[in-house]
């Protein structure tokens, strides 16, 4: 049953079958063959019931602030209020490049959307300040991955509505490791710098009259962190009504910076409705298989298989690791989220593995996954904003910070406070 599974999940990737297209296929095979009962009969309510939670309504209003962030100006405006403050330390710009990352995923959610962004704001300041270009090219991808560790993360909200797991907290756990790895990939750039000072670029000229003056620019931003995180936190919203204040206050953004126009509200929801219809689909899709595979028995089978190999909570969270490193190669990141969490979880969840520590880290292996060839997705999104050049570049620069990641998580494993203090503070414990 194992090997079917796997077999026809792979096999139907490998040939071009839209992910949504795959889980249900793979639910209807499996069903039809190691069911004794027919299960195709409940599909239409499990469709419905899995796209109508109340949560998921979160993914549109977190994509559309993103875009309205994005169409109206602001992000450019604070990537460049940001190189002000940023551009002294070793490495200048990309510098820039990480500190922007971390704040526009702070308001978007999404890796996709915050590594276009900044290629298409960043790369042209490439030749310009001489910059090594591969290096460059991987503060870009690399950062781009925050958007779905740092909240409001997308992956995070759908990792919580098919683990069962508490949003806020999962949103808790993942500022400091967010913060930290955004760390570590500023201390990369530090060192490569150091060792290589040609590789930093010219610095942009600027003093500190310049830098007060641009601080205004990020005030937008943070407004719009603040009131979406802090509304979740003092109890006045849910993530989605945070979602949906996030998005007021862009629009209102928008109109006094004299960007708002019916032209732009029309472009950014008509993406909003194209990339929000393609995660919902694979999110009903997740929901028939993730049925399918508890009425066949599979999740329990998978659940025994760990419990019989007689390994350690830590042994199996290290299995999983492997697991996910290999299939993040060859499986789009959110894909892997949604097609395996629900075989992965309830194993952990027997061997007393947190589950919103496992979430935290989790968003780290898909960030990994985003960067490793072939099939990472944000090389080939920072690939499509330069105008030439080779994406075997984007993945030479990318290196340095896979190495980190693989860092951060042996770190997240030896401490898991790293993820779990916060929460804990906030909850009294």
């Amino acid at each position: 049953m194992i090997a079917t599974a796997i077999g026809l999940l792979l096999g139907f990737l490998a040939i071009g079958i839209p992910v949504a297209a795959t889980l249900i296929l793979l639910a209807i095979i499996l069903g039809s063959t190691f069911s004794p009962i027919p299960l195709a009969s409940v599909f239409g309510e499990l469709a419905w019931s899995s796209t109508s939670e109340f949560t998921l309504f979160a993914i549109p209003l977190y994509i559309l602030l993103g875009e309205l962030l994005l169409r109206s100006g602001i992000s450019e405006k604070m990537y460049h209020a940001i190189a002000q403050w940023m551009s002294r330390l070793p490495g200048g710009l990309m510098h820039a490049n990480l500190g922007f990352s971390t704040v526009f995923a702070a308001m978007s959610g999404s890796s996709v959307a915050c590594a276009a962004t900044l290629g298409k704001v960043a790369n042209p300041l490439i030749p310009r300040y001489r910059y090594n270009e591969r290096l460059f090219l991987g503060t870009i991808a690399a950062g781009g991955t925050l958007g779905i560790l740092i909240p409001p993360s997308i992956p995070l909200i759908l990792y919580g509505v098919l683990t069962e797991t508490s949003i806020p907290q999962l949103y808790l756990a993942g500022i400091i490791p967010g913060i930290l790895l955004a760390s570590c990939f500023i201390l990369t750039v530090v060192l490569a710098c150091y060792f290589r000072p040609a590789w930093g670029g010219v610095p942009i000229e600027t003093n500190w009259s310049e830098r007060f003056r641009a601080l205004p620019e990020l005030i937008p931003p943070l407004l719009i962190i603040v009131s979406v995180i802090g509304a979740i936190y003092a109890g006045w919203a849910t993530p989605t009504e945070s979602a949906a204040l996030g998005v007021i206050m862009a629009m209102i953004l928008a109109g006094y910076q004299r960007r708002l126009s019916f032209r732009l509200v029309l472009d950014a929801a008509e993406s909003t409705v194209i990339v929000t219809a393609m995660l919902v689909f694979i999110v009903m899709a997740a929901f028939l298989l993730n049925f399918v595979l508890s009425a066949i028995g599979l999740s329990r089978i998978v659940t025994d298989l760990f419990a019989a190999s007689g390994l350690s909570p830590t042994g199996i969270v290290i299995t999983a690791i492997v697991f996910y490193l290999i299939l993040g190669m060859f499986m789009e990141s959110l894909s892997m989220l949604i097609a395996t969490v629900p075989l992965i979880v309830p194993a952990l969840k027997a061997a007393d593995v947190n589950t919103v520590w496992f979430g935290v880290l989790m968003m780290v292996l898909m960030e990994v996954a985003l960067l490793t060839p072939p099939v990472g997705l944000n090389l080939f999104v920072v690939q499509g904003t330069r105008d030439s050049g080779n994406v075997k570049d984007v993945i030479i620069g990318t290196m340095p910070f896979v190495i980190a990641m693989f860092v951060f998580i042996a770190l997240m494993v030896m401490f898991p406070e790293i993820a779990l203090w916060l929460p804990g503070v906030l909850d009294g414990q």
